[in-house]
């Protein structure tokens, strides 16, 4: 049966779409499309055409509330968080568009999927190629392994060991393969002590795998030996952490049925850390009362409060994020390894083990290095994104919002530190988007030999070069690879306080009307035309050394300029995580999700918004002992009194012919 046969009705006309919005609640009259991959809503006015396109996979519930006097009503409740409320004349064309998008909303096998019919305008070399774009064996390489203490194994090829481990992994120098294989048999889901990430500073890793079957006095000497190479493959620490991310109960609770955590009396030089991460169950349920949050209209300050509070969500995101900066604490700080797991080590063990690697390594903060680091920690590692995300039609208990929490850790984490990451919170959504969205072959599947055995590679394509094409859009115009922040180790402040509702993603339907340009877009079009300006100068500046026949010669003329003293700074002190910065509103969110991945969103420039400052601003030098510079560039926020480095006066260039 072709997923057309499903469509009852293809097209529905003077059909409306309501804008849900805390400013307004306007209307647009058009027609409504089925096709096989879309819902797709353009309006009748010849003026604007608007077109209002919606993947049926981004569908999670199509709810038909009681009919109003305008018409049948039907809501769109998407995983993005998008709402799309839908009036139908007709009762029973609103029936019908309802049977037909819970059908198309909720496949039932892969082959039904957007991705395996997705076809962008690419032949077979350039779909091989997007999948080599990412190359993890280089990843590796770029850490400095393999070396002396750490080596490839040939124990998982072809995945005899374990199934949902990628083929190649690195292991410790002094684990034998009947060590790996022993480990494996006294570890759920086989998933055995790998490496994650290796820090050449101080030869400390982190390794990932899952609970071991301990049981109440179970053991396993290869296990055990397992361990003690992870130990000794770091030659400047006598002990090893071994951090659970569950609760203690929960760990305890599991040990019933033969599982459990490491027993301290059986392995030597370790030292047990819980975190308390709660289970997918858990963080399922906080998610929708998140959600409520953010769907309430014009709430009072009591009742958004309340919500907040009691949605637990922060608390839960504050305890992702509580475990990074342990492992990345142990690792950078005490040169000390550590060993990672939950259950089966695929959800908060991937949460853990990618926070850290962004707090440890510069590279992850990047747009590149953040895509290297989801493929290596949750595609190639394995994580269940067929069931976390509902790609296919299934056991709702299943779903969690594991990757969700990730990205949120990240985006926690850019607001305390708004110079250290190259992207915005647009690429981190772009992101979260296509998790769910099912466009590209990235995000199918659970593991990488079930990707193997669909065939991904050859029938579908890689997202992460149309990411890649598109990175002006989700570039961070605060971004300064020379800067403090995006060097070495990042040490959030994880009090309460330092946490926000993330508006951009949870509260993208509600924007005030007129739209307003956010500070980091209006930065962004400042810096692109000032370095256009600038190369405009830098061409008429060689066409008159042409003309006259010698170069331009610049000559220093002092300019004095008012010294500020030390207290007009004082105020500016802040306690916090970061000092704080004007340029971190959440950005607009993107267009409605097409299936076309070229959607610019920059807004025009607002000419009453004009400020004389360009990139050279962002690079004023400073002292760190002057309290008048207050860590300006570390929060983004330009000293527009162009202080000199040493404090003095600062000297203007001017050209002189």
């Amino acid at each position: 049966m072709s997923v057309m046969e499903h469509i009852r009705t293809p097209k529905v006309e003077n059909v409306r779409l309501l804008e849900r919005s805390s400013a307004q609640r306007k209307s647009s009259v058009g027609t409504l499309y089925l096709s096989a991959t879309h819902t797709i809503f353009i309006e009748s006015n010849p003026e604007t055409r608007r077109e209002t396109w919606v993947l049926h996979s981004m569908v999670s519930t199509v709810e038909r509330p009681p009919p109003s006097p305008a018409g049948s009503q039907l809501l769109l409740r998407c995983k993005d968080f998008r709402i799309f409320h839908i009036l139908v004349p007709l009762e029973k064309d609103c029936v019908d568009i309802q049977a037909s998008l819970v059908r198309l909303s909720r496949p039932e096998k892969y082959s039904e999927l957007y991705c395996l019919s997705f076809n962008p305008n690419v032949n077979k070399e350039q779909r091989e190629e997007s999948w080599r774009f990412i190359d993890l064996a280089a990843e590796y390489r770029r850490m400095g392994v393999p070396n002396n203490l750490w080596v490839a194994t040939a124990a998982n090829s072809e995945y005899r060991v374990c199934d949902t481990y990628p083929s190649e992994l690195f292991v410790p120098k002094s684990a034998t393969p009947a060590i790996i294989v022993g480990s494996s048999k006294f570890r759920s889901r086989g998933r055995f002590p790998a490496l994650s990430y290796f820090h050449q500073d101080t030869l400390a890793s982190v390794c990932r795998c899952s609970q071991p079957l301990s049981g109440f006095s179970g053991r396993c000497q290869e296990d055990e030996m397992m361990l003690q190479a992870v130990m000794k493959s770091n030659p400047g620490s006598e002990y090893i952490y071994v951090v659970d991310t569950r609760p203690k109960l929960n760990a305890m609770a599991n040990k019933a049925a033969g599982k459990g955590y490491e027993n301290e009396d059986h392995y030597t030089n370790i030292k047990l850390q819980f975190i308390g991460i709660e289970n997918i169950h858990v963080m399922r349920s906080s998610q929708q009362r998140i959600i409520d949050v953010g769907e309430m209209r014009s709430p009072s300050m009591s009742d958004f409060l309340w919500g907040l509070e009691n949605s637990g969500w922060l608390k839960h995101i504050k305890a992702v994020l509580d475990a990074g900066v342990f492992i990345a604490r142990a690792v950078a700080d005490e040169g000390v390894s550590v060993l990672v797991h939950c259950s089966d080590g695929w959800d908060r063990t991937a949460q853990a083990c990618s926070v850290s690697s962004v707090l440890l390594d510069p590279f992850y903060r990047t747009i590149r290095g953040f895509m290297v680091l989801i493929e290596k920690d949750w595609v190639s590692f394995g994580h269940k994104f067929s069931h976390r995300y509902a790609h296919l039609d299934g056991d709702p208990k299943e779903v969690s919002p594991v990757m969700d929490q990730f990205l949120e850790c990240v985006w926690q984490l850019s607001e305390q530190f708004p110079c250290a990451f190259q992207f915005n919170q647009r690429f981190l959504i772009a992101v979260h988007a296509h998790v769910y969205s099912c466009q590209y072959g990235t995000f199918l599947g659970n593991c990488e030999r079930e990707r193997r055995d669909l065939r991904l590679r050859e029938r579908t394509h890689s997202v992460w070069p149309q990411l890649w094409k598109d990175r002006a859009e989700f570039m961070n115009p605060l971004y300064k690879a020379e800067l403090s922040q995006s060097q070495g180790v990042l040490r959030p402040n994880t009090s309460p306080y330092c946490f926000k509702m993330w508006k951009g993603l949870y509260n993208c339907m509600e924007k005030s009307s007129p739209p307003r340009q956010s500070p980091a877009d209006f930065l962004s079009a400042v810096r692109e035309e000032s370095q256009q300006l600038e190369e405009e100068l830098t061409n008429h500046q060689e066409r008159i050394a042409a003309l006259i026949g010698k170069p331009i010669t610049w000559e220093k003329v002092e300019v004095r300029r008012r010294r500020r003293k030390r207290t007009d700074f004082l105020w500016q002190r802040h306690s916090g995580p970061d000092p704080p910065t004007a340029c971190t509103d959440p950005a607009p969110c993107p267009p409605v999700y097409q299936g076309r991945p070229n959607h610019k969103a920059l807004a025009k420039e607002d000419p009453a918004l004009s400020l004389p400052i360009g990139p050279q601003a962002l690079h004023t030098g400073h002292d760190p002992d002057d309290l008048s510079a207050c860590s300006d560039l570390e929060s983004g926020v330009a000293d527009l009194s162009s202080r000199s480095s040493s404090g003095e006066p600062e000297l203007e260039a001017v050209g002189t012919l």
